[in-house]
């Protein structure tokens, strides 16, 4: 039988299914740590890695990224993305501001909303210090629940991990325990209203 355009396919997993190997009704957040040379990712799975680029493919380098994200926004459909805000003043704020266009703009494609987290908020909810280094981040991820990061001098994996875990919590469905005083660093992040409105109804799509 063929598909009548702008209809499921015979036999074809409707779009708003649960994606495969995730529970029925499971809370699915994407944890974005943005960059043009490397940028981390942390999957509703909780499994991280990095979209690294060759600085010889020059802008190319956003399209190696675009396909990367988009293709992790279809086969995890997250509710919710938390992004690493571009800090003030940063000398390469420019070029990862690129970064932060193209994905905003999947984003947006995809219906996903998003939350921007800038670093120092990060790192006071992870190690309660608003400079903590990547090595204090790396060290509490592993004294929370045992995590590490391969290949990750740069510490973009571990910002990742730490993005979705603190989506997590802004949306009381903690991966694991914390300080309070430290949970209530989330305060200053922008959630999106509407998406916490229809996660209170239990329908975050």
């Amino acid at each position: 039988m063929n598909a009548v355009p702008g209809l499921i396919a015979p036999g074809a997993p409707s779009p708003l299914a649960e994606p495969a190997g995730s529970a029925e009704g499971e809370l699915r957040i994407i944890g974005l740590d943005l960059s043009l040379t490397s940028t981390g990712v942390c999957l509703p799975t909780g499994v991280t890695y990095r979209i690294k680029t060759r600085q010889k493919d020059g802008d190319r380098r956003l399209l190696v990224i675009r396909d990367r994200i988009r293709a992790a926004l279809a086969e995890h459909r997250p509710h919710l993305a938390v992004v690493e805000d571009l800090p003030v003043h940063a000398m390469a704020a420019g070029r990862t501001g690129h970064v932060h266009g193209v994905v905003k703009a999947e984003l947006l494609d995809a219906d996903v909303p998003y939350a921007l987290v800038v670093p120092a908020t990060l790192k006071s909810y992870a190690c309660d210090h608003g400079n903590a280094d990547k090595a204090r981040m790396s060290a509490a991820a592993y004294l929370a629940v045992g995590a590490e990061f391969a290949d990750d001098k740069g510490g973009d994996q571990c910002d990742a991990w730490w993005l979705r875990a603190a989506g997590h919590d802004a949306l009381d469905a903690p991966l694991f325990a914390m300080p309070q005083a430290q949970r209530d660093r989330l305060r200053k992040v922008a959630w999106p209203d509407m998406f916490l409105q229809r996660y209170v109804l239990g329908v975050p799509r």
